[in-house]
């Protein structure tokens, strides 16, 4: 089966969950295929099917800024839980050898 055979057969107007776009060729002469997840009545884009001459290549939609953000807000997490780890420690790991009891001889000196 031949490329241009296999576009005809992709659900144009949506599957469950995975709406396939109209394809289009760009002036190079490169076939674009935009794909698109439905949710809740809402599409949002996944990436694009690029077919150049005859290998097909997947490009991913893949928002930046909003994997930057999960990892600016995972290092704050991180630093402020660590602070209160300090701030907030109990005092009774401060004890020493000196000063413990169990540790002094039995004849009371």
């Amino acid at each position: 089966m031949k490329i241009p055979e296999s576009l005809e057969q992709l659900p144009i107007n949506g599957s469950r969950s995975r709406v396939y776009g109209e394809p289009y060729r760009t002036a190079d002469g490169a076939t674009v295929i935009p794909v698109s997840k439905v949710r809740a009545g809402a599409s949002t884009p996944v990436g694009i099917f690029v077919i150049q001459g005859d290998t097909p290549r997947w490009v991913a939609a893949v928002d930046a800024d909003r994997i930057a953000l999960i990892g600016v807000i995972t290092g704050l997490i991180a630093a402020v839980l660590g602070s209160l780890a300090v701030l907030r420690r109990p005092p009774w790991p401060d004890l020493s050898a000196t000063s413990a009891v169990w540790l002094q001889p039995k004849g009371g000196k």
